[in-house]
């Protein structure tokens, strides 16, 4: 007998300052441990003023932890102490997995309108992989594959697998789904989810019921939390909603996380910033 996931938490987010003075609205973080376990944190910072991202977020450590940025529209220019650096655009990707350290500093630009809209998530990596060697995954709006269904429904599979089309960041340690849904209206639509996983909506554009019973409407800049179950449905009527779709297989473990850093102990916290200050920070060239 299948079971849809009903609705375990609505969330709206908040207005916040991060970086070197970048406004983002922040839709789940560290006051949210551990009902998104894998995840760590959203942040929402699309903006149609350049005042609000430019000075962007300089030079600073990660360890412990994955970041994956998506980009709806404009720029953002990367750096790291690894010499990386480049640039993902309106469609692109990056999948940064910090492991031991990295040191790194991302800018947003914003497009020739001066609008930014994009995503950032963090995911935990468990104590096990936590100390392992740092990587990047940068990915091209164009391979990302999108599929079609009967419906009229589309689905961009940036990560895991959806039917037989499975997304471009592999071997990525929490058996992560990423897509980026769009369900036209008048249009019922379910997917297939993983027991036991965790899975959350977060809407960014048009309105959708995501309950059966269809009592809460949910708008652009909301989250859904799901309770455990084989799949989730989404019901639209007069507009179409766009969602990302985000599911992980959660790690169970202790976190201790202070800023940019995330460990399972206090000793290992204390340890990381340390090493910062004392220039060993960096285990891996």
């Amino acid at each position: 007998m299948t079971h849809s996931r009903t609705i375990k938490k609505i969330i709206k987010g908040q207005s916040v300052l991060e970086g070197a003075g970048v406004r983002l609205r922040r839709i789940f973080g560290s006051n949210d441990i551990p009902v998104f376990d894998p995840f760590l944190l959203l942040d929402d910072f699309r903006s149609t003023r350049p005042s609000d991202f430019i000075k962007g977020f300089p030079w600073h450590p990660h360890r412990g932890i994955e970041t994956i940025t998506y980009v709806l529209k404009g720029d953002v220019e990367h750096g790291d102490s690894l010499g990386n650096t480049g640039t993902i655009s309106s469609g692109d990707v990056q999948w940064m997995t910090a492991g031991s350290g990295i040191i790194h500093q991302e800018m947003p630009k914003g497009d020739e309108n001066g609008q930014m809209e994009g995503f950032q998530l963090w995911a935990n990596l468990p104590a096990a992989n936590k100390m392992m060697a740092p990587r990047y995954r940068d990915i091209k709006a164009g391979d990302i594959p999108e599929i079609q269904t009967e419906s009229g429904t589309s689905i961009k599979v940036i990560c895991g697998k959806t039917g037989d089309i499975e997304g471009p960041a592999t071997e990525i340690v929490i058996d992560p789904i990423y897509l980026d849904i769009t369900v036209p209206e008048n249009t019922i639509y379910e997917y297939q989810t993983q027991p036991g996983y965790t899975f959350f909506a977060y809407i960014i554009h048009g309105k959708g019921f995501f309950d059966l019973e269809k009592k809460f409407l949910a708008d652009n800049g909301t989250l859904i939390l799901f309770e455990d179950g084989d799949h989730i449905t989404v019901n639209t009527h007069t507009l179409p909603v766009r969602f990302l779709l985000i599911g992980g297989k959660p790690l169970k473990e202790k976190v201790e996380w202070h800023g940019p850093i995330v460990m399972n102990t206090e000793e290992e916290l204390e340890t990381a910033f340390d090493e910062y200050q004392k220039g060993t920070f960096i285990k891996h060239k």
